[in-house]
């Protein structure tokens, strides 16, 4: 039973008979990290792009939970010329699909989303890139910038088999 006053609930009548944690419960001697390995072995999962250079922080060549880029920003690929043909990156690095099968049309979501973005970097001084006349509102300088077809932003659309299609702002119809 529950020692609280409120009869128990919730299956509190259990009594647990084992140990708890206590300093017994844990080896001092077991540490992972302090293992010693022979010298030039790496950990598994750590020396296989490290020795090859081609290693990135904070994931910026395709890991599993690494997010979009939204902006037509490129990132500069890792040099080396080590073969393989250029411009094919990592091996397990995705690519956009080469033929598009997606509607070349901006839909509504996507505008949604694109007006939203571009407004917040307007709001926060981000350079303006149509020539204003007399508009404050950051929502309506980025309308127009999207009916100039200036906004600097890439559409990434996910097809249902995990492969995706990249369109630029400015390759989209808008009506």
């Amino acid at each position: 039973m529950s020692d609280d006053g409120y009869g128990g609930g919730a299956g509190d009548d259990y009594e647990y008979g084992g140990g708890g944690f206590n300093e017994d419960a844990f080896d001092d001697n077991y540490d992972l990290l302090a293992q010693g390995l022979p010298d030039g072995e790496n950990p598994p999962g750590e020396g296989d792009d490290a020795l090859n250079g081609d290693a990135q922080p904070n994931g910026i060549h395709g890991g599993e939970g690494e997010q979009d880029m939204v902006n037509g920003d490129e990132q500069p690929e890792s040099g080396g010329g080590g073969g393989g043909g250029g411009g094919a990156g990592i091996a397990g690095e995705r690519q956009p699909n080469k033929v598009r099968i997606t509607t070349p049309y901006l839909t509504k979501y996507e505008r949604a989303r694109i007006l939203g973005t571009r407004a917040l970097q307007i709001s926060m001084n981000a350079p303006v890139l149509v020539p204003l006349d007399g508009e404050t509102d950051a929502l309506e300088i980025a309308i127009k910038e999207l009916s100039q077809r200036k906004i600097p932003l890439i559409i990434r659309r996910y097809l249902p088999d995990g492969s995706f299609e990249d369109w630029s702002v400015s390759e989209l119809i808008t009506d």
